[in-house]
Parts: structure tokens; sequence; C-alpha cells
């Protein structure tokens, strides 16, 4: 079974692109393999700046002959039923079969494929690959019409097995597949010969291409974090600049260089995101001051200094951008020790959305909201309202101007330089999270108050406008806000009617849909918890749902006891008793709730379930007073056995009319307490 080597070499490819151009290519074209009849043993997609490369083991020679019979229309059915179906096969009306069917006479078509060489549908399925590829955006060159990410140099398209290699003819618009590359782009000796997947990865390593984009992630890592230790420093971590760096060289070479002492004093979180935004550099930081002193750049060269002139250009580069950041700094410092009041006045000019006016109207609401949300939270009102004031100002700054992710950091600093509390400082950088389901939650009273403001402004806002979300549209990050107030209130205990809370944001917001958009958020994030969707709904129907602690809490406590043989069982049980009292009531047109007595028990099994009852309906009530939703659940777990064992000695609509009401009630006594910590009619069985 022979295998199959394809290379697309171009000039240098985005490295944000790479990653998905190699899987795109691999589907692309083992889908199209396997559609034709080749099926293949395994498959391997790579990346370089200049390559993308596809590897297919154990390929069969030829697809296999293939008879497919295909039912049509009845016998004189319109004729546009049968031309539909005539196309769909492939065949003409001659071809078809004329078969008796249960309801009369249908038409079939047998539609044969013979075998075809894997060669003849490799060609196929590579050219439409190539001409189809889905490059966000692609290019044309000189007169051809062949559009590709940027100008497609050479195709390599080779079959091997044991007797040889074999090139596929692929001929793209004069660009003809052939079996020969080259290495890098400086330190390769030219286009050479390949005669299949190892020769070829050999090949390229001894012209100075690694051609796994993994193993140069590794290597280059490795490299830093190595030369950092030697000197007693570690690497900052950033798995998104790793990955870029290594799409932007075929052979690494790590270079750390020194930052200059003028620059030194630049907080960390400055002289890290200039040096990654403007120039791709790794931030190495002296793990005893938290200082970021030296950096790491990667060359794509091994040169005869060692990368000494690589090193000097680059530090010439780095010192001017870093020389603008610190005047950036340097006047924004100016400002806050003036007191921030020039950022915030700024804002006056700068409009948040047409519809909801300026960024200083807006946060005129947020410090309204963060006062009265403080009490709540534990905050003081003042701090939490001196907090919202100011922790949008550096929005106005030269730095966040330049770098808009460094927004709310840049906050704390400047808050700190104009002499303000520390916990409102704090909360200028904090009240922007949590900005993921994995991003940190604020726990400062004062941070926690300024970031629900600051969220629920935007929800009920954009609510009041009617920019809701809809379907996978989200443009203002809306479901992201809610899941944030969610973490916030859950992560911090707090105790508040979201209803409430809501109604406090921009008038005019639907508060009651709002809350329920709320509820479609805890679910989904609750899933990755296992608390199915049916156990939210359960807890829903209970007084004080809009209270996302206390929901959470009985439903974590209720996901946590259906887990249980006992729950299990028991909600059987209460489903049995539910059903059959239900079908009484439909018939009857009463309401079997009240009336029980034991007096009128006939078998012990029901004095038993009378006493069970009885015992479970006093400590659940206790537990749901305390809000022990986990005692309540354990309380209503001792009734599994009674229940199983009344339904097992009797039957509940007895021909004595007495005896079937008071057993009616009883199972109405079963409902009530089945219903008391949560809905259990609502649980899918």
């Amino acid at each position: 079974m022979p295998d199959l080597l394809i290379e697309l070499f171009s000039e240098e490819i985005p490295a944000r692109m790479q990653g998905r151009a190699a899987a795109d290519l691999k589907k692309l074209v083992t889908d199209g393999l396997v559609e034709a009849g080749l099926t293949y043993a395994s498959a391997g997609a790579f990346s370089t700046p200049r390559r993308l490369t596809l590897s297919v083991e154990g390929l069969l020679s030829e697809s296999p002959d293939t008879r497919e019979e295909r039912k049509g229309p009845k016998v004189g059915a319109p004729d546009k039923a049968i031309e539909g179906f005539l196309r769909g096969a492939g065949v003409s009306k001659d071809d078809l079969e004329i078969r008796d069917d249960k309801k009369g006479q249908v038409y079939f078509a047998v539609i044969a494929k013979p075998s075809r060489p894997a060669a003849d549908i490799i060609a196929e399925v590579l050219e439409n690959a190539i001409r189809n590829f889905p490059w966000p955006k692609s290019m044309r060159w000189g007169a051809a019409p062949l559009k590709w990410v940027r100008p497609l140099h050479s195709i390599i398209c080779l079959l091997s097995d044991e007797a040889g290699a074999t090139v596929v003819p692929v001929d793209i618009d004069g660009l003809i597949a052939g079996d020969t590359t080259e290495g890098h782009r400086f330190m390769g000796a030219g286009r050479f010969a390949v005669t299949g997947f190892d020769d070829y990865a050999t090949k390229l390593r001894a012209n100075s291409v690694i051609l796994d984009a993994t193993e140069r992630a590794d290597h280059i890592w490795n490299d830093a974090t190595n030369q950092a230790f030697a000197n007693g420093l570690e690497v900052v971590e950033d798995r998104g600049l790793l990955t870029e760096v290594a799409g932007l060289v075929e052979f690494p070479v790590v270079l750390m260089g020194e930052i200059a002492e003028d620059f030194l004093g630049l907080p960390p979180e400055v002289l890290q995101t200039s040096m990654k935004e403007h120039q791709k550099f790794f931030s190495v930081k002296n793990p005893k001051t938290g200082r970021i002193e030296r950096f790491i750049t990667v060359a794509n060269r091994e040169t005869a200094d060692n990368g000494a002139t690589i090193l000097a250009g680059n530090q010439k580069v780095l010192f001017a951008r870093l020389s603008d950041a610190k005047f950036f700094w340097e006047n924004d410092l100016r400002v806050a020790n003036a007191g921030m009041e020039t950022w915030t006045d700024a804002l006056s000019n700068v409009t948040f959305h047409n519809k909801l006016g300026t960024q200083a109207a807006r946060i005129d609401r947020i410090a309204a909201l963060a006062r009265e949300i403080a009490p709540d939270v534990g905050a003081d009102a003042d701090l939490a309202e001196k907090a919202a004031r100011v922790a949008k100002a550096d929005l106005s700054s030269e730095m966040v101007y330049e770098f808009p992710e460094l927004q709310g950091l840049m906050g704390r600093y400047y808050a700190e330089a104009a002499g303000l509390p520390q916990e409102v400082a704090n909360a200028c950088e904090a009240h922007y999270s949590p900005l993921g389901p994995s991003d940190d939650v604020p726990t400062e009273p004062v941070s926690v108050a300024v970031a629900l403001a600051d969220k629920i402004d935007t929800l009920t806002g954009f609510w009041a406008i009617d920019e809701k979300p809809t379907g996978s549209k989200d443009p203002f990050a809306l479901r992201r806000a809610a899941l944030g107030v969610i973490r916030l209130i859950m992560e911090n205990d707090v105790r508040v009617s979201l209803a409430d809370v809501l109604g406090k944001g921009y008038e005019g917001a639907d508060v009651a849909h709002l809350v329920g958009f709320f509820h479609d958020r805890l679910k989904v994030y609750l899933k990755d918890e296992g608390i199915r969707h049916d156990v939210i709904d359960a807890c829903l129907a209970m007084d004080g749902s809009d209270d996302i602690t206390l929901l959470v809490k009985r439903a974590r406590a209720m996901a946590a006891f259906l887990k249980t043989d006992d729950g299990e069982n028991l909600l059987q049980g209460f489903k049995r008793a539910n059903n059959i009292l239900s079908q009484a009531e439909e018939k009857d047109g009463v309401e079997y709730s009240f009336g029980a007595d034991v007096k009128f028990a006939e078998d012990d099994s029901e004095t038993a379930l009378f006493d069970a009852l009885k015992s479970a309906e006093g400590a659940i009530s206790s537990a749901i007073e305390t809000e022990d939703f986990a005692g309540a659940f354990g309380a209503m777990a001792a009734l599994r056995s009674p229940i199983d064992a009344f339904f097992t000695a009797v039957q509940v609509n007895a021909d004595n009319a007495i005896v079937r009401r008071n057993r009616l009630n009883l199972l109405g006594q079963i409902r009530k307490i089945g219903t008391s910590v949560a809905d259990l009619t609502r649980v899918e069985g």
C-alpha cells in the first residue's frame, strides 16, 4: 500500500494562519480521498512559514469497484420527479430498471463505478483542494487565475511504495507537481529531490528546517528557559506568543538581550506588552524583584557572530519603542498626580453607544449603582462610588491609547500615583473581571461592587435598547457579562435578589426577561459541574429563585442527592406517586392534598409511611430554614424504603372509597414533601 507526500511551497505564510491551514489541507485531501473510495491508515499535517505538508500512510493503490442500487419514483410519476432522480443518480432513463414494490412498480437505478488508480484520484482531489482552499485572505500573482495566501512556487505530490516513488501528474495553471523542494531560505543548499516523507523530513532538517511546529515551539521554550535559568532569571510564560513565534521561523535560534537601564523602572506589564506587541519578544524577569530585566528574541538563522549583530539591531529598535512607552508613562503620571479629573472630564466627549450616551454618563450610572450595591457585598458605599468614578479614567491615558489591553491595570497604577485608597486602586484593575470562565473573580468588596455595577449597567442598558444576543451573535458580549455577574455573586457568596439588583440598572430594561437570560447562562455554566438543566428547573420553581447563591446551593445539593441510589430510587417512587395522584385527580375532579388519617390505614406499610412522612416533614422543614439543603435531601432519602414498601404492599385505588381517598391523600403528602425542597415533578426520570 503506497504512501502519499504533498508539499505546497510558497512565500511566507502568516503565522496566525499556519495551524488552521495545515488542518484544512488534511481535511480537504483526506475527505476527498475517502469519498472517492481511497481509504488510508493514518495522516499527518505540518506547517512552516514557507510550506504546508501532508503525509498520508497506507493508502489504497486504487479505488474498489462499486455497485449501488438506488430506488426512485413510481412508474408514471411526474416528469420533473423522474428528471431529478436521473440527475442525482447520474444515469439516463434508458438505464433505469422497473421493479415491483409494495406500492406498485418503481424505477431503480444501478450505479456502477469502476476501479480507478490512486494517482488519478489524488490529482483531482489535490487540484480541488488548492483551488478551493479556505484562506482568510488570498492573492493572485502573475497572469494565472490561481489564488493563494502568498505566491505558490512549487508542489510535491509523490506516491511511494517498496518499488519506488512516482510523481502524481498535477498541473495547476502551469505549476506542475514534482519531487523537489528547498530548505531554509538562508542556510539551505538549494533544491533537492525526495523519495517519500521520511526522506523529505530528514533532508529538510539537513537543510536547516524543522518541519513540526510543536517541535519548533518546544525547542524555543527549552532554549529560552535554560538561558534565563543560567542567569538566575525566568521567562514570562506566554503560550500564544510561543505559538506565533514558532510560526515565524523554520530554524529557531534563541538569543537573550538586555534592556537598557533607562527602562527598568517601567511597570513590568508595560515592558512585556510593548515587547510582545511590537517585536514578538519574550520577557525575562528577575524572580526576586518581579522586574523585567531582559528579553528573548528568536532569530531564523545562525550567524558567524552567534547572533551579536541581530541582538544589537533588536536592542536598537527596542530602545526606540521603550522610549515611547516611557514618554507615555511619565506624561500619564503627571496627569494622575494632579488628580485624574482631566481624564474623567475628557470621557464626556467619548461616546459609549449612540443610544446609551457618553462614557461619562455611563460612569455616573455605574457610580450610583455601585453605591447601592455596596451594602449587599460588604463594601463601603463612599469608596465604591469613588472607585466607580475613576475606574475608567485610564481610557483617556496615552498608555492605554497605545496599548488598549492594559486598560484597568494602568488605572490601578495611576490611582496609586494619585494617592487614592488602595481599595479604589485595586477596583480600577479588577472591575473588568471576570472576563471569561477561567478568569479570576475579584474578592475585595469595593472591587466586587464596581465589577457588578459595570456589568449590570452594560446588560440592562443594551436590554433597554433592544440589543439582545441572538443565536450565535453577541456583539456586545452580553453572555460574558451575565456569566461575570453570576460568578461574582456565587464565588463571593453574595445574597441579593437578582431582579432587585437588575431593577436598579438602566431604566427601561425588561427585568423579567433578563432574569430568564441569567438563568439560561447559569444552566450552561453549571453543566460543567454535571448539574442537569432539569435539576436547575426544579430549583427555579422554588421561592427565592432569583437569589443565585441560594439557587446554586440548592441545585448542587439536589444534583449530589440524585447521583445516589437513594436519590434515584426515591425520585422513581415520587414520580409513581405523583402519576397515580394526578390521574386520580383528573378523573375525580378534586385535589387530594389533605385529610390523610392514619386511623384508616389497613396495612403496616401504610402506618410506617405515615410515621416516616411526619418525621421527614419536620426534619426537612428545619433543614430548609437553615439552608441546609444537603440535610433536607438526606431527610428525604429516609422516605425511600417506606414508599417502596407501601407500593409493594397496597393497592392505592382500593375498592373501598374511604380507603382509596385516604391513600390518595397520603400520596398528596408525598407530593407536598417532594416539592418542598425542589420541584421533583420537573426532574426527568
